[in-house]
Parts: structure tokens; C-alpha cells; sequence
């Protein structure tokens, strides 16, 4: 998989550099990326997030679906203004490859927070319309499962004590690459 990933990191940059006007990189049409795949866009620049967007599903072919998520994280994610080209030499991609979603059922929010497995687990919430996701990534900076959660719940706009019997818990897995620093 590491020519997967090369492949998906370039076709992420490509996108996002003939967004700007700026010329694309060659790169391998390997079989994968006709299959369908659920990926994440990360865009950091030193260190510090400047977009991530990504879908919870694979319903369009990988290809594809890094191509259009590189172009929302970096001129479509509502937390930033969009990317312009004198930042993308500043900016580091990361792609995240998701495993399908499994639910992971529980009794309670402590034997919720007693199983999701800290730097492994990407977790989807949800409770009524609401939905918010973190990549296994964010655990780096909230390793505690209660803050985890507690975060989460306040992605999906509730407040982080929130708990009730509507909720619902996912968890899923990433294959991620991440391009070397600028």
C-alpha cells in the first residue's frame, strides 16, 4: 500500500495546485483508486490545522474521493478563509484512508469510554441530526477518552456533559500517510 499512498497524497496536492493555477505532478492510475473509498483531507501548516474535511462512507471511487475532499478542506472547510497559492508551499497534506464504520454498542457513557481504544479508535457520534466525527489522529491531543467525548459531543453543537439514550457511537480505523514537512 505505500504506492497507494504516494498516489493519494499527490492526487490531493494535484487537486488542490490546479485549484490555484499552479501545475500538477505525475502519478500512477493504480486499480485502487477506481474502487470506492471513504477518505479524509488534513491540511496543516506548522503544525497547526488548516482544513480537514472527508466523508464517513465510500460511496464514489477513491480517486475521486480524495480529489474533491483535498478541494473542500482547502477552500470549503467553514473554520478557515480559503487556501491561496502563496500558503500551499507552507501547507502539508494527509491523507486518511477509512475503515467501514461498526457500531459499538453500549449501556452507558462509561462503558462507552470503557471501550473505544485511544490512538486507534476514529469515532462517529450521533444523537437525532446531529453527527460529529474525530479521526484516531485526534487523539494525540485529547488522549483521554472522557475529553475525547467530551470535545465530540461539543463538535455535534451539544454541551460536552451531554449523555442520553438517543446517542449513538461508531467506531472505524485509517490507513493514513502524511507528506514530509516543507
Amino acid at each position: 500500500m505505500p504506492d497507494l499512498g504516494h498516489a493519494l497524497l499527490i492526487l490531493a496536492r494535484n487537486a488542490i495546485a490546479s485549484q490555484l493555477g499552479q501545475a500538477a505532478r505525475p502519478t500512477d492510475d493504480l486499480p485502487a483508486l477506481h474502487e470506492q473509498g471513504a477518505t479524509f483531507i488534513t491540511l496543516t501548516q506548522r503544525g497547526q490545522l488548516r482544513g480537514c474535511i472527508g466523508s464517513l462512507e465510500a460511496w464514489r471511487p477513491l480517486g475521486v474521493d480524495v480529489r474533491e475532499n483535498a478541494l473542500a478542506a482547502a477552500f470549503r472547510d467553514p473554520r478557515f478563509p480559503p487556501l491561496v497559492a502563496a500558503e500551499l508551499p507552507l501547507t502539508r497534506v494527509e491523507v486518511s484512508l477509512l475503515t467501514p464504520a461498526i457500531a459499538l454498542p453500549f449501556t452507558d457513557e462509561a462503558d462507552a469510554l470503557a471501550q473505544l481504544h485511544p490512538g486507534e479508535d476514529g469515532i462517529i457520534f450521533s444523537c437525532g441530526s446531529r453527527r460529529a466525527t474525530f479521526l484516531p489522529q485526534v487523539w494525540e491531543q485529547l488522549p483521554d477518552p472522557a475529553l475525547f467525548m467530551a470535545h465530540l459531543k461539543q463538535k455535534a453543537g451539544l454541551p460536552a456533559a451531554y449523555w442520553g439514550p438517543d446517542v449513538r457511537l461508531e467506531r472505524y480505523g485509517v490507513t493514513k500517510w502524511k507528506e514530509a514537512p516543507p
